[in-house]
């Protein structure tokens, strides 16, 4: 089982790191522009590997994709934050090229590769490349639901004073602070509803400050978290490798589902190694019908700002 993560950066190198420990597959390949840095990564991993009881391999390269190819799954993290005096179509516009060029390159030296898309603004990578790579649906995956649910629960187990393994969550729709939508209704502490431990009012705060779990990572660090988004891309990544049949919320076209077709937003999924096995149509309020609703048309508001 080979793996390709391409952009080297926090994120990049958490991926490849976590996707090493776990052992599973039997090399990692770390792709960046930037000269030597990939290699560099690469490197400083391979060097943990005696440490932290890993066999994989991790190699890195300069843009070289003749060393990705027969890859079986490739993550792509690469492309730019927004930056002071961007407007939303600029960063689109140069994030689309990155993704685009990147995508082409991965589908040429591995034509049967599964594509999970990190890159930002995700919802929107993903469905660019849905739109432009010929790959058939369940093999392009995007990140984020994943990721929200994880900072759900997160934010759920400090509200109610437990362990997290007690708790159970997800996160529909965008991944984006307004598009987000914490399915509270179905939320359980070891299968009993978190509405039986929880005030309207804390369940509230657990709401909002999941929807902004990002910028509140931002904000702290000064700059994007990378730890969570490279272990939901290691979950994600192992279950397509070892065929898990998990249920993961992650960005997927939709064509129908929940109300929705030609785009790509967070629903729950079976992963397995076909990439996308099914998806999960679960029963909505008429209250969290109407957010993914207005969730949907605020990812289609961006990817208007799109040229194919």
């Amino acid at each position: 089982m080979k793996v390709t993560v391409v952009g080297a950066g926090a994120v990049g190198a958490s991926c490849a790191e976590y996707i090493a420990m776990k052992n599973f597959c039997s090399e990692v390949v770390l792709v960046d522009i930037k000269e030597g840095f990939a290699e560099g990564k690469a490197m400083d991993l391979m060097q943990t590997a005696s440490l932290n009881g890993f066999d994989t391999k991790i190699v890195g390269t300069t843009g070289d994709y003749s060393q990705t190819a027969n890859s079986d799954i490739a993550v792509i993290t690469s492309g730019i934050p927004r930056k002071p005096g961007m407007t939303r179509e600029e960063l689109i516009g140069i994030n689309a090229g990155i993704v685009g060029e990147v995508t082409k390159n991965l589908i040429a030296h591995s034509p049967n590769v599964i594509l999970i898309i990190v890159s930002n603004p995700m919802d929107t990578m993903a469905y660019l490349v849905h739109k432009t790579s010929g790959l058939p649906k369940n093999r392009v995956i995007g990140m984020g639901g994943a990721l929200d649910s994880a900072r759900f629960k997160y934010r759920l187990a400090q509200a109610l004073d437990a362990p997290i393994s007690d708790v159970d969550g997800m996160v529909i729709a965008a991944h984006s602070d307004t598009g987000m939508l914490p399915l509270v209704s179905k939320a359980t502490r070891n299968g009993v509803p978190v509405s039986e431990f929880l005030s309207q009012d804390q369940v509230d705060f657990v709401v909002e400050e999941t929807k902004v779990g990002g910028a509140t990572l931002t904000k702290l660090l000064g700059t994007s978290a990378w730890y969570a988004p490279g272990a939901a891309v290691s979950v994600m990544v192992q279950a397509i490798a070892c065929d898990q049949k998990k249920m993961i919320p992650c960005s997927l076209l939709l064509e129908g589902e929940y109300g929705q077709n030609d785009i790509c937003l967070g629903v729950p999924a079976i992963i397995g190694k076909n990439g996308v096995e099914q998806i999960v149509d679960i029963p909505l309020s008429a209250a969290e019908q109407e957010k993914f609703s207005e969730a949907a048309d605020a990812v289609r508001a961006v990817n208007s700002d799109l040229k194919f």
